[in-house]
């Protein structure tokens, strides 16, 4: 079972999906005895969001294992306007590398396999991730939230620099408004 289909439940206010399950092997006196290990992603829709893995010999036994740590590692990711990322950021773990980038309204979720289950379950509804290197889902999940972990919104950078969100914004839409470091004189123009 490589790639089973995406499993969705909805339990009070988490949304739950299934990564991936692997089916594990072990040859004793007898024969063969098989287990499965399940990756699972659960997230709030609202900016949380935890994953989780569990092994058991049965399927849903391994499932329920999974969503129960993914539960108790949840992070808050913050979120701009509730639909996208402030800022691009990227991730790695063993050999997954991931690139993430915030997307323009309407954009959608361009994201493959195990990066599109986390940002589902975040709730991001605008993004454009790319992932380089492994395809283990392991850890592409892992990387994706190494990205996650370091973004920070406009309101921790100006507590951080005691200074007002409306003076970090405002400077940031005037670097993007004038193409950024054009209003800096030339070294040819100063002589």
């Amino acid at each position: 079972m490589a790639r089973p289909d995406r499993f969705e439940r909805e339990e009070s206010e988490f949304v739950e999906k299934l990564v991936h399950i692997n089916r594990v092997a072990k040859v004793v006196k007898g024969g063969r005895r098989f287990g499965f290990a399940a990756l699972v992603v659960v997230g709030d829709g609202k900016g949380r969001v935890g994953f989780g893995q569990g092994k058991a010999r049965e399927v849903p036994e391994a499932i329920r294992k999974a969503t129960e740590a993914a539960k108790k590692s949840m992070v808050r990711v913050p979120l701009r306007e509730g639909r996208t990322l402030h800022h691009d950021s990227n991730g790695h773990h063993g050999a997954g590398k991931v690139l993430i980038r915030s997307a323009t309204p309407g954009t959608g979720i361009i994201a493959g396999g195990p990066m599109r289950a986390v940002f589902e379950s975040l709730g991001v509804q605008d993004i454009v991730a790319k992932s380089t290197g492994t395809s283990n889902p392991y850890n592409m999940v892992r990387a994706t939230f190494d990205a996650l972990k370091a973004q920070v919104s406009p309101r921790q950078i100006a507590a951080k620099r005691g200074k007002k969100v409306g003076e970090i914004v405002s400077r940031r839409a005037a670097v993007e408004h004038t193409g950024g470091g054009e209003t800096m004189p030339s070294a040819a123009s100063a002589e």
